[in-house]
């Protein structure tokens, strides 16, 4: 695992800087580590472990991340409050330096081909999520049919279309499109994005919400979001446990990614303005209970559909497309709700002469957890309508995003569950050894999704 030293020496750079330039370009270098950590560790894991020990083993790594999800941020904001935000990355190099004392007892995993870096179609890629990202975050602030905008997701579009020409004549390619033709293989990538779609979303963007709408401080906010994280602490376990006493891997996504859609519908049912936690408790468990179900179990699942000698491409497709859509789909429906809030707010601002912004403004400060700011210009008499008139204004836009969301849930849950469907048996020749796109074992394969 060559790139822990390279996390490891980025925190601690980040706990030294000395400007936001030096931090920024740390947190970068420690991105990169990190995206190599991901997947060299699921192939290790792929490599090491073999049936139910391998569920297991995938179990644990979804209760660790789901332990990270639920106390990270807490504990993160308690570090920083008492010694200070250097703590924080300084306790990330902490923990690499034990990740890498267990190292020379790790197993290698290492392909039999000398496969080089794919420079150019990982420039065509990353350039193309940038764009797309840059794209979508600057829609609403430019206008999205200003030049600007249309020429970054059109440049994106092309150079997703060049990545695509890339990965086809090289002998080398980041992503063997020999995958995509892997119907399994392709509903368990998309899993994330359901996750991404249902969950994801509203870890950095609810907060802002409650404490506009409910007048909550930033520390109530995060304990609130803490019930829809605390459930993926035992149910990866539970997850294991269930294909252990009989379902099928199928059924349990299937569940997962029911609880996940219908977790969203009924959030978008209950929210409105002064919302408790008895109302919000519901969807939120409801929702990482979803989430748990799938944590880890994709990650482990993905790796059997493969050839052996694909684990580490498959892996890194599974995490590209993981953090890509939780990047992605951040920036849209953080854009869709300053869009719907404007809109919603329009003309009806003009019965608060007393207010001197504009609505384009005051969608972006309540979006970003702020409305303190516009309430304080205003006289005190006419502070409550005002209140009233903003928080109903983002409820509404929170409840078209939230419907929408639902309905994208949906439509792709019903086409992963068709898809790791057991594909009908078919008189084959031998053949040899599976290619990178195939099973390696279909009847495997086949039998762990019956």
């Amino acid at each position: 695992m060559p790139n822990d030293p390279m996390f490891t020496v980025a925190s601690l750079v980040s706990a030294a800087a000395s400007n936001i330039f030096l931090l920024d370009a740390a947190r970068g270098l420690a991105g990169l580590g990190a995206a190599a950590l991901l997947t060299a560790g699921c192939s290790l894991l792929a490599a090491t472990f073999e049936g139910p020990a391998r569920n297991r083993a995938f179990s644990a790594v979804g209760i660790v991340t789901g332990g990270g999800l639920a106390l990270g941020a807490m504990a993160a904001g308690a570090l920083a409050d008492t010694l200070g935000w250097r703590a924080f990355f300084g306790l990330h190099a902490v923990l690499m330096l034990l990740v890498l004392s267990a190292v020379p007892f790790l197993g290698e995993s290492r392909s039999v081909t000398a496969a080089r870096v794919d420079w150019l179609g990982t420039a065509a890629f990353v350039s193309s999520l940038f764009l797309l990202m840059l794209g979508t975050v600057e829609g609403p602030q430019w206008g999205w049919g200003s030049a600007g905008v249309l020429g970054l997701l059109a440049g994106s579009a092309a150079l997703m279309v060049a990545f695509v020409l890339v990965e086809r004549h090289a002998r080398y390619p980041m992503l063997d499109l020999k995958l995509l033709r892997n119907a399994r293989f392709m509903a368990l990538c998309l899993i994330p994005v359901v996750v991404t779609f249902s969950f994801v979303i509203l870890l950095p963007l609810l907060p802002n919400y409650l404490m506009v709408a409910n007048g909550a401080g930033s520390r109530a906010a995060g304990t609130t979001m803490l019930v829809m994280a605390l459930p993926i602490l035992v149910t990866p376990l539970l997850a294991g446990r269930l294909i252990k006493w009989g379902l099928s891997t199928r059924a349990v996504f299937g569940l997962s990614l029911m609880c996940l859609t219908i977790g969203l519908a009924w959030l978008a049912l209950v929210l409105r303005p002064g919302v408790g936690l008895a109302a919000l408790a519901g969807p939120m468990i409801t929702l990482g209970v979803g989430l748990g179900l799938n944590f880890g179990l994709v990650d482990g699942a993905v790796l059997t559909v493969v050839a052996p000698e694909a684990t580490g491409t498959a892996a890194g497709f599974l995490n590209t497309l993981r953090l890509g859509s939780e990047a992605v789909v951040i920036a849209a429906v953080g854009a869709a709700l300053v869009d719907l809030v404007r809109d919603g707010l329009g003309d009806g601002l003009r019965r608060f002469p007393a207010y001197r912004g504009g609505a384009g403004e005051l969608a972006n400060s309540v979006n970003a957890g702020d409305l303190t700011g516009a309430l304080s210009g205003l006289p005190t008499e006419n502070r409550p309508a005002f209140f009233d008139y903003v928080t109903h204004g983002l409820t509404g836009a929170w409840q078209t995003v939230l419907w929408t969301s639902a309905g994208i849930c949906m439509a792709l849950s019903l086409a992963i569950y068709a898809m790791l469907a057991e594909p009908k048996p078919k008189p084959k020749p031998d053949r040899g050894p599976a290619t990178a796109g195939e099973p390696a074992s279909e009847a495997t394969t086949a039998a762990r999704f019956r």
